[in-house]
């Protein structure tokens, strides 16, 4: 199964940037967006090789907001985590596939001046992972998106620079440790150990040119699907939005 993650920084936008020839030329199983930015009722999308679309837009219009578009249908799907508080931004789905849980998550920006640290570190953080630990005790889980943190210094072009900086502040870093130690791997990093792999960029100072970029999308599973894992990579050169779309390639 080839599963791709994007945040395509506004759905209707990259439609119009080659989004269903990248789509028709990678042909994935299943596609997860993040930042989709509408409601699907605005948005027509010819795609009948993906016949089972869920969408989960934010309450505030041009916001947040994610889908998924698969092939085949899963057993069963919900969004959001759960508690209100959270839920109304459009941040969360989960599919519910034979061997494991596939959950499709926009994590909340710290924001410049760091106005949303205190709730994306102390809230929002700590209830997801109590979510998808949730998940994991009647099956699997891998779950992707735009994880807004890079975890480690080999993450990011400029760490000195960035360390108080939303997506890389301690606080945020010391909640993606808490994800790993919860047991759950990142599946990059099985595969490529060195530093240069990025996934989004600055629209400014012709960053992704020079490659000066922070690798904040990502797949994470369950120890238990590890062996079924075959590829974990990212496609760079894609464009149409700040961020790259990033690909699993594994046997479910």
């Amino acid at each position: 199964m080839k599963i791709i993650s994007w945040n395509v920084n506004g759905l209707r936008a990259i439609l119009k940037k080659g989004f269903l020839e990248f789509l028709a030329s990678e042909d994935p199983d299943i596609l997860c967006l993040q930042e989709i930015k509408t409601f699907p009722e605005q948005v027509h999308i010819d795609i009948p090789e993906y016949p089972h679309q869920f969408w989960n837009p934010a309450a505030r219009k041009g916001y947040s907001g994610t889908a998924i578009f698969a092939k085949k249908p899963p057993m069963s799907n919900t969004t959001g985590i759960g508690i209100e508080k959270h839920d109304s931004e459009g941040r969360v789905i989960t599919l519910e596939l034979e061997k494991c849980y596939l959950v499709n998550i926009y994590v909340p920006n710290a924001q410049r001046g760091l106005t949303r640290l205190d709730y994306r570190t102390n809230e929002w953080d700590a209830d997801l992972l109590k979510y998808l630990k949730k998940l994991e005790k009647s099956k699997p889980v891998l779950f992707c998106g735009d994880l807004n943190v890079a975890h480690k210094e080999i993450d990011l072009s400029n760490p000195k620079s960035n360390v108080n900086n939303a997506g890389f502040t301690p606080e945020e870093r010391a909640g993606f440790d808490k994800i790993v130690k919860a047991g759950f791997i990142d599946t990059f990093r099985e595969f490529t150990k060195e530093g240069g792999h990025y996934t989004w960029w600055s629209y400014m100072g012709r960053a992704r040119e020079k490659n000066v970029g922070w690798r904040i999308d990502y797949f994470l599973i369950s120890p238990p699907l590890r062996p079924a894992l075959k590829k974990s990579y990212i496609l760079p050169r894609v464009m149409g939005s700040d961020h790259a779309p990033i690909v699993l390639e594994i046997e479910l």
